[in-house]
């Protein structure tokens, strides 16, 4: 419980903060989007919806990463508020991606058509850590199907580890295998792992969990500058082309996050702390522009800026990582965790404020100018689970 520190003007305003996103998310982004992005007589999200009147498109590719975002959000959506008919939207979703976004050995596609004839085949690591993702979330929202869900999520670990691991650990995503390596589908399998831990899955789930740590801590973070870097050679080593080298201020607080989350399921928040605090701490130094206040893509090597567009979901990760961080410390530094967390709300604020409420801008661009382009679906899950994250705080205070 929180003491002195619960009065304090920071903490009333990241309780407002709070009361805002939930009641924009219940009110009116869940409500819209299960009304002009998802079809329930076939359990297909759209891809996007236009941002002047939320018009689905009716042609084009849907990425395998859409539905089990959605069908996240919709399941913790209910979690915060919004009272629609989650069960039967979510299990209409997760049929509709299980029957159309697999191949033959039941891994994940990459995309599909609208209209289904056509298949991006193409293999990615990332999208079949959505697919074990959707599947352990899957398991809340429909009960009766916990146990094939379960054993659907074990038959696609083993044909990843059959085809595609790595002998230093982790997955390469080709055979023969290819550079570069990538951190960033490891994060997102770390979190599906975490996902079917709370699922009840088995214990294989909980071992890649500490193997993709154990990977991040040894190989993924240059200890040089305590980043973590995107590519790697084959070997898991950093490239030695400089321009290989890249460092998002985005996942630096989405790892934050995440080694936290997992540390405190194992008892070892004292050991990952110092870490998980310098990745939030290196982000929001060398990551935020000042004139917009909003953190940038991407930083070269040695944490100089090279892509200063500020995407959406980057914002959402910092309120994360600041969040995750007040919740473990103390005094000043909580405080301080608290203010950047702040920040970051903020932030994603400014892409909120459109005509359509429940929609949003995506791309932030240096001179001040949002990109004017349909609102794309998969940044609900990012929203969604800062504000899980952030709710959770507030209601243990």
């Amino acid at each position: 419980m929180i003491s002195s520190a619960s009065t304090s003007p920071a903490l009333a305003a990241i309780k407002d903060l709070d009361l805002r996103l939930r009641t924009w998310l219940c009110e009116s982004a869940l409500p819209l989007w299960l009304k002009a992005g998802f079809d329930p007589q076939t359990g297909r999200f759209a891809e996007t919806l236009s941002i002047d009147d939320a018009r689905a498109p009716e042609s084009g590719m849907v990425r395998a990463r859409v539905a089990p975002r959605q069908i996240y959000s919709l399941i913790e959506g209910a979690q915060l508020g919004y009272t629609g008919a989650v069960q039967d939207q979510a299990h209409r979703g997760l049929c509709h991606f299980l029957n159309n976004f697999r191949d033959e050995n039941r891994l994940a596609v990459n995309a599909i058509s609208w209209d289904g004839r056509t298949r991006d085949t193409t293999f990615d690591l990332y999208n079949q850590a959505f697919l074990v993702f959707a599947l352990a979330h899957g398991t809340k929202a429909i009960p009766h199907r916990h146990a094939d869900l379960l054993a659907s999520a074990d038959r696609t670990l083993l044909e990843l580890s059959n085809s595609f691991a790595h002998p230093g650990g982790g997955f390469h995503e080709a055979n023969p295998p290819q550079a570069p390596l990538r951190s960033n589908p490891h994060m997102h399998m770390l979190e599906a792992c975490l996902a079917m831990e709370d699922a009840g899955g088995g214990m294989r789930w909980r071992d890649l969990a500490d193997q993709i740590v154990t990977l991040a801590l040894t190989r993924f973070i240059d200890p040089a500058t305590g980043a973590l870097h995107e590519f790697f050679a084959l070997d898991w080593s950093l490239p030695q082309d400089a321009s290989m080298q890249s460092v998002e201020p985005g996942h630096q607080f989405e790892w934050a996050w995440l080694l936290l989350n997992w540390a405190k399921r194992r008892g070892k928040t004292a050991g990952i702390l110092p870490v998980a605090a310098r990745l939030a701490d290196l982000a929001e130094t060398y990551g935020i522009d000042p004139s917009r206040g909003a953190a940038i893509m991407e930083l070269h090597g040695d944490l100089t800026p090279r892509d200063k567009a500020a995407r959406l979901w980057v914002q959402t990760e910092w309120l994360k990582a600041g969040i995750a961080l007040a919740e473990i410390q103390t005094g000043e530094r909580r405080e301080a965790a608290i203010a950047s967390a702040l920040r970051a709300g903020q932030a994603l604020q400014a892409y909120l404020d459109v005509p359509v409420q429940g929609l949003w801008r995506d791309k932030w661009l240096e001179d001040g100018s949002f990109v004017d382009e349909p609102a794309p679906a998969s940044s609900l899950y990012h929203i969604v689970c800062a504000i899980s994250c952030l709710t959770s705080f507030i209601r243990k205070l």
